[in-house]
This record gives structure tokens, C-alpha cells and sequence, in this order.
């Protein structure tokens, strides 16, 4: 009993800290840009982060792979996952409110079903995933239209977050059909270093230093992004992506923009139109419905395992 339970509660508790924790990163980078400029900000968090990885992975007595495939995917969550996207998130979170980013960035189930369909054998689109990316794409446009008061560069901010999105749900799927045997620490390192890399070659041409001002708002920030917000979220990320179907784990699109858009507006005042609830409402009926049957599949035949049923 107790080896089928512990599994268990170790993936809700997965579920649990990544929905809360990501829930937040959306403020806490919101907050931290009145002290540190976006790519710094993104640069150092990735820092801290991997500082933190590689102590880990030297507790864990793990190492490094630096053959061909390893080497692949470093380079694919460096471009993919830290680099390119998150210095988009950071640039826009300039302009356009945190729950806005953060339901913006709910798409990313769609973009996974869409790459699954295309790389991942046995995860092929369904009539339910086709109407859940329409109505996710269709709440993504509603959310256009009614901001554009935002002027370009809140629109600029908007692009930017869809492709972020677009950027790491490619790279889950690479992943995911790709990557053999690496460690959740291992990948999330090499990846994050290469992020580094990039982050901090595009602050420095973007970005003058002499603007970072490290008062307790920024420091604060930095070293929750780059602890709780990167190293416990992304280790347990990777773990859960080796431990459960690829539909669950986009049920966290469910809960960080519900919290991020409370948080924003509790926080920061941030307020919304009708417009933007409707397409927020939107893209999280899309998200059920892309899943539903999936779910509802893997409901039944844990329910007939648990009774003794030829699945």
C-alpha cells in the first residue's frame, strides 16, 4: 500500500508547489523591475539558480554529460526554455499588467498539443484537443482586441508573451521525445547555464549595468525567482514530465493565472476589462476541453486497476 501511496502524494505535492510558486514569479518579476533592468533581472535569477543547481547536483553526486545528446538538449532549453524566452517575458512584463503575461502564457497547453501531435507517437490531435486550442486561440484574440489600447508597446508586451509561449512548450515536447536519461537536475542545469550565456550577452548590449539599484526590493525578488521561482520549480517540473502523462502536467495552466491575476491586483492594483475575463475564460476552457477526454481516460483506468479490471 504504502509504495502505491508515497508516488502519489509526491506528484500532488509536485502539482502543488509549481502551481503556487509559478502563480507568483509573475508578480515577483513585476516587482523586481523597478530595481533591475528585465535582462539583468532574468541574467541574475538564472545565476542564482544555477548556483544553487550545481551545488545540488554535487550533493547528489551527479555529473554533467557532455556527449552529443546532452549536449543537444542544453543548448535546446538554453535557446528554448531560459534564454530567448524568459528575456521576452521580463521585456514585457515592462509594459503589460502581471495577470495579463500570465494568462497570456496559459496558451502554452495548446502549443504543446500541437507539437505532441506533430513529434510525440500516441499524442495525436483528437476532435476534443482541436476544439480546446480553438477556443484557447479564439480567448487569446479576445484578450488582443480589447487591449490594444495598450498602444504598441503594450502590444509588443502581448507578442512577446505568445512567443515565450511558443518557444518553451516546443522545447517540453523536444524534451520529451528526446531526451535520455538525464537527470532532472543534470538537464535543468546545463540548460540554465546556456541561458545564462545568452541572457547575459543581451543585457550587456541592451542594458547599461550602472542601472541595476540591488535596494531590499530587487534582492528580495532576484533571490525568490532564483530559488523557489527557477531551482524547486523547473527540478520538480522535469521530474513530474518522467513520472506523469504529458496532460497533466498543463493542468498548472489552470491555477497560475487564476493566482497571478489575483496577486496582481491585490498587490499592484492591476485591474482588467470584460473583454480580457472572457478570453481568460476562454483559454481555460480550452485547456479543459483539450484534456478532458485524456483525463477522463486516466481516471477510468486507474479506477479499474484499483478494482481489479482488465484495463
Amino acid at each position: 500500500m504504502s509504495n502505491t501511496v508515497r508516488p502519489t502524494a509526491k506528484i500532488t505535492a509536485g502539482f502543488i508547489v509549481i502551481s503556487l510558486i509559478w502563480g507568483s514569479t509573475w508578480l515577483a518579476i513585476k516587482i523586481g523591475l523597478d530595481s533591475v533592468p528585465p535582462f539583468y533581472g532574468a541574467a541574475i535569477r538564472f545565476t542564482v539558480g544555477s548556483v544553487i543547481l550545481a551545488l545540488l547536483v554535487l550533493f547528489r553526486k551527479e555529473r554533467l554529460s557532455f556527449d552529443r545528446g546532452a549536449l543537444a538538449m542544453y543548448g535546446t532549453l538554453g535557446i528554448l526554455s531560459f534564454g530567448v524566452p524568459f528575456a521576452l517575458v521580463y521585456w514585457s512584463e515592462q509594459y503589460i499588467p502581471s495577470g495579463l503575461a500570465s494568462v497570456l502564457f496559459a496558451a502554452y497547453p495548446f502549443v504543446v498539443a500541437i507539437g505532441s501531435h506533430l513529434l510525440l507517437a500516441g499524442e495525436r490531435l483528437t476532435v476534443y484537443k482541436s476544439a480546446g486550442v480553438l477556443l484557447g486561440f479564439t480567448g487569446v484574440l479576445a484578450i488582443f482586441w480589447s487591449d490594444l489600447s495598450l498602444g504598441s508597446a503594450g502590444v509588443g508586451g502581448m507578442i512577446a508573451i505568445l512567443i515565450s509561449t511558443f518557444l518553451q512548450g516546443t522545447s517540453l515536447v523536444i524534451v520529451k521525445r528526446w531526451n535520455r536519461g538525464l537527470s532532472p537536475t543534470v538537464l535543468t542545469l546545463g540548460g540554465m547555464l546556456v541561458g545564462v550565456i545568452i541572457l547575459y550577452a543581451i543585457a550587456g548590449v541592451a542594458e547599461r549595468v550602472a542601472d541595476i539599484r540591488l535596494d531590499p526590493k530587487g534582492i528580495c525578488s532576484i533571490l525568490y525567482l532564483g530559488s523557489f521561482g527557477t531551482v524547486m520549480t523547473f527540478v520538480v517540473y522535469y521530474w513530474l514530465l518522467t513520472h506523469v502523462e504529458a496532460v497533466y502536467l498543463s493542468l498548472v495552466s489552470f491555477v497560475t493565472p487564476v493566482l497571478a491575476v489575483i496577486l496582481g491586483a491585490l498587490v499592484l492594483g492591476e485591474s482588467f476589462s470584460s473583454r480580457v475575463v472572457l478570453g481568460a475564460g476562454l483559454i481555460l476552457a480550452g485547456i479543459a476541453v483539450t484534456n478532458a477526454h485524456d483525463l477522463l481516460t486516466v481516471v477510468r483506468t486507474a479506477a479499474m486497476k484499483r478494482n481489479g479490471e482488465r484495463v
